[in-house]
């Protein structure tokens, strides 16, 4: 049976079911930043604790939800606890829904550890969440409108797979998971190419095939309408080469939702459509997500999920 647009698109890009600690690669990268970050923040000594005099004493810290949303880091806190003594039990699992006032792990150990910690700890949980709150609400707003536009976040990230991790449990495509893991073929690789985009799609795209069994997929990023029908021709004539279906992508960058339109208009009427999955990007929010998830697109970029998502208000309470 041949998969639907909603699968394939899902089969593409929702890429993060790895991303988890039992993953030695994500927990290398977890223990990297965590270990990074706790080194950057404590330098010497925490002198703070020092002074008040918690060196030799035991004592459990309970983290807290301050605002509702989706859970998210709460694995890595632990493994970071973990990693230095401490005891962890964990109340609420990534993805989980929490509520004000809910518990999301308890620790028990060290109070130096637990007041150095804490901050690179509450971090890690407050981004996460963010990030898995803001992708859940948009993907719930392109469906409550009726449409089935996946939402995916991009590599505009500060904290790498960790960032993928939290758009995962947030119900939101990762993307490209890095740049060993998909063809992403964008305006400065064609413009290496030719002086157009209909010249330089078509050329980048015969060049990438031959390593499409090295990547999970094939997009080219354009920018007119000659430069998607370009791109879709070649997708075409070289999809009709092999038995078995392979994802092939048109990211429509920088456009209007009439103009995304318009062009997913041509590519039916010209034989097209069924030979390229469309991704909608740039200058995407909430505001404007319905207009492109009505336009058609398989797919909806947004870049803010990562790289400016407010973080979700929770604390620690030591006793």
């Amino acid at each position: 049976m041949t998969d639907t647009r909603e699968q394939r698109i899902a089969g593409a890009l929702c890429r993060g079911g790895s991303l988890a600690l039992e993953n030695s690669e994500y927990c290398r990268a977890v223990r990297e930043l965590t270990d990074y970050l706790f080194r950057a923040d404590l330098g010497p000594r925490d002198v703070t604790a020092e002074a008040v005099g918690t060196r030799s004493r035991s004592g459990i810290a309970t983290v807290l939800a301050r605002e509702g949303g989706v859970v998210a880091g709460v694995e890595e806190f632990a493994l970071l606890l973990r990693s230095h003594g401490l005891r962890v039990e964990i109340e609420k699992e990534g993805g989980e829904t929490m509520r004000p006032g809910e518990t999301l792990l308890r620790a028990e150990g060290s109070e130096m550890e637990l007041l150095s910690l804490e901050r690179v700890g509450l971090n890690l949980v407050q981004r996460m969440s963010g990030i898995a709150t803001a992708a859940r609400c948009l993907q719930q707003r392109v469906k409550e409108l009726g449409f089935s536009a996946l939402v995916v976040g991009t590599r505009k990230t500060h904290w790498g797979l960790l960032d993928k991790r939290a758009l995962h449990l947030g119900n939101g495509g990762t993307h490209r998971l890095g740049l060993g893991d998909a063809i992403l073929i964008k305006n400065n690789h064609l413009a290496l190419l030719a002086g157009t985009e209909a010249d330089a799609a078509p050329a980048a795209i015969e060049k990438a095939w031959k390593f499409r069994s090295e990547s999970a997929f094939i997009e080219v990023e354009v920018r007119s309408e000659d430069g998607a029908r370009a791109a879709a021709q070649a997708f075409r004539r070289l999809r009709t080469s092999i038995s078995q279906d392979y994802p092939c992508l048109l990211m429509l960058d920088n456009m209007a939702p009439d103009a995304i339109g318009a062009i997913l208009d041509m590519l039916r009427r010209e034989n097209l459509w069924d030979h390229a999955l469309i991704e909608a990007s740039g200058g995407i929010s909430e505001a404007n997500v319905g207009a492109y998830a009505a336009s058609g697109v398989d797919a909806i970029s947004v870049g803010a999920l990562t790289h400016s998502v407010r973080a979700l208000d929770v604390c620690q309470r030591i006793s």
